[in-house]
């Protein structure tokens, strides 16, 4: 199966062995330190860290973490409440 990391709307497709997209992720995060020199940009952290999240379990759990936060903080504020309501009534142990 063909890996691809999805940024917006946009699909990129991965190579196919683990140890080349774990390299790639790698040199992605070593590169974007190196921020500040032209040609090279801060912007490389993040891309490497989603290349990892393909592989690597905690990178992909800190990555779906963000995904969902980021969704609900522009959610509406009364399916906010739904929600809080919800967490309440399964910590009382009622449905």
């Amino acid at each position: 199966m063909a890996h691809k990391v999805r940024v917006f709307n946009s699909h990129w497709h991965l190579p196919a062995s683990k140890p080349l997209r774990i390299a790639l992720g790698i040199v992605l995060i070593l590169l974007g330190l190196l921020g500040f020199l032209p040609v090279l940009g801060f912007w490389m952290i993040p891309l490497g860290l989603l290349v990892l999240s393909v592989d690597l379990p905690a990178v992909r759990r800190w990555r779906r973490q963000l995904t969902v936060w980021w969704h609900r903080r522009n959610e509406p504020e009364d399916t906010k409440l739904k929600r809080t309501e919800r967490t309440a009534r399964k910590e009382e142990g009622t449905t």
